[in-house]
């Protein structure tokens, strides 16, 4: 039996500190990240005091939401559905911007403290049936949650029978809070869902390629590129049906926006139908989108095709990027974000003549699922002019306030603008990667080197913002915080 042949045949995805060794906690470089990895030394810093961060229940649930046509009954208290609104509203909208209609639902069983002491199954089965009969959804979801996965409740069982009574795929997602303190958990946990109830064997190979992204702005300029390649682009999860999903086993290749998000499917489907996964740093920046689409021409035989896309754009808009160069060249940056971009987004401010000074990731997969450190560290680690300074940082907004006071960067980037406020009231000029495809391809990276040359060049916000703000750290603190110490002793 395959590794994921083994991972299917249970109900639930382990969480990624047990499958791929992840961690919250560590002070360094990236040479000393890389080969640690590389010799298994990597150990992760526990912390005496940890802020807030972000629940793999709702990364699970923002993840299928994106289907069209589909139900999610958690099984929850009312809380543990405080996201499910905005992610339902943002689907609706996505699907209209292309001319469909998303009808999927998530509905929440709402568990009290009397369920907790007795159990709330035979609820979970009525507002499964009454959902079912009320939205006649293409698929249904039963997401676990730390009460029910802490009192048992069984909805494994509940998924087999219900399946068998309505005639329709039913899958139990288990996404409890507890199970990972890494919220990407959450990604693996609807990938696993979607491989063991939706995903069927390969009948045939189509010209497709399954694009696994989060929100899909690009959606028309990349089904352009890849229809000059001959193929067609089947975007995953987000305007995706339940009968395009059961065929992601017959396309010709995988490719997924950053390895953070499509580990687990895109491993998964090479290792169960064969279908290839593009392993390689992603689509930002030059280099990124020229390694990109090299390998995505290999992997389906059409490198010439490639090359000669490849040439036309290269005339159209490195001369104009080079032009924004002059005036980025010096400048400095701290990076706080998701690890499937920190290091992605480093590279390109390299290739803008932008100094990184400091990398902060959320946490961190010293392997994927194929065994191999992340690409984009290890093009760092052979390519970056200095040894840049690492914090796996799992959103703690005091331990990037601390390395901003420290290092003073021109420039903060962020895809969370939660800790884009903080930078700004300490009077660094933030720059905010809202959307995944910022930095796509060589146009993306030109409308990130104006971006840039925009922010810089009135400051003025920032300033009187930082001079009217009284922060929650006082001098002090900065002066004597452990990790303040750390962050000089890595420097």
């Amino acid at each position: 039996m395959s590794n994921f042949e083994n991972l299917l045949s249970k109900p639930s995805s382990n969480g990624r500190e047990a499958r791929l060794g992840s961690i919250t906690g560590y002070h360094g470089c990236v040479s000393d990240l890389c080969e640690r990895s590389a010799c298994g030394g990597l150990k992760n810093r526990e912390r005496c005091f940890s802020q807030s961060s972000t629940c793999i229940s709702m990364c699970a649930g923002q993840q299928l939401l994106g289907i069209r046509d589909i139900a999610i009954v958690s099984h929850a208290p009312s809380g543990c559905c405080s996201s499910a609104a905005s992610a339902a509203v943002l689907s609706q909208q996505l699907a209209f911007l292309i001319g469909e209609t998303n009808r999927s639902v998530l509905v929440g069983t709402d568990l009290d403290e009397n369920d907790t002491v007795f159990g709330a199954l035979e609820s979970l089965r009525k507002i499964s049936i009454e959902t079912f009969k009320t939205h006649r959804p293409n698929a249904l979801f039963l997401t676990s949650s730390c009460v029910s996965g802490v009192i048992g409740e069984d909805i494994d069982s509940l998924a087999d029978d219900l399946r068998e009574e309505l005639g329709i795929p039913v899958e139990s997602v288990h996404c409890e809070g507890f199970k990972s303190r890494i919220w990407a958990s959450g990604f693996d946990a609807a990938d696993h869902a979607v491989l063991r109830g939706i995903v069927k064997p390969p009948k045939e190979k189509r010209p497709v390629i399954n694009f696994k992204n989060f929100f899909e702005s690009q959606r028309t300029q990349i089904s352009q590129i890849f229809a000059e390649l001959g193929v067609k682009t089947q975007f995953l999860y987000m305007n995706s049906t339940v009968e395009e999903l059961e065929h992601i086993s017959e396309s010709l290749a995988t490719v997924c926006v950053c390895g953070t998000l499509g580990t687990y499917l895109g491993n998964g489907l090479e290792e169960l139908y064969g279908v290839p996964y593009v392993r390689t740093i992603n689509f930002s920046g030059i280099t990124g989108f020229e390694t990109w689409m090299r390998k995505i021409g290999e992997v389906i035989g059409k490198e010439a095709e490639t090359d000669t896309f490849l040439k036309r754009e290269r005339d159209k808009y490195l001369p104009q990027i080079e032009a924004f160069k002059k005036e980025l060249e010096g400048l400095t940056a701290v990076i706080g974000m998701g690890p499937g971009y920190t290091y992605e987004v480093s590279r390109v401010l390299q290739e803008l003549g932008i100094k990184t000074v400091w990398a902060a990731a959320w946490h961190y997969d010293y392997k994927y699922d194929n065994g191999q450190n992340p690409p984009a560290l290890e093009y760092l680690r052979k390519h970056a002019p200095d040894d840049i300074g690492v914090s796996i940082a799992d959103m703690q907004n005091y331990e990037l306030l601390n390395i901003l006071n420290t290092l003073k960067p021109d420039l903060y980037f962020s895809r969370h603008p939660g800790s884009t406020v903080w930078a700004i009231k300490q009077g660094i000029t933030s720059v905010y990667f809202a959307d995944e495809y910022t930095a796509f391809g060589y146009r993306g990276t030109l409308e990130l080197a104006r971006y840039i040359a925009d922010s810089i060049k009135n400051r003025s916000f920032e300033k009187n913002l930082a001079a009217r703000v009284r922060l929650p750290y006082t001098d002090w603190w900065y002066r004597n915080a452990s990790d303040s110490m750390l962050l000089q002793e890595a420097r």
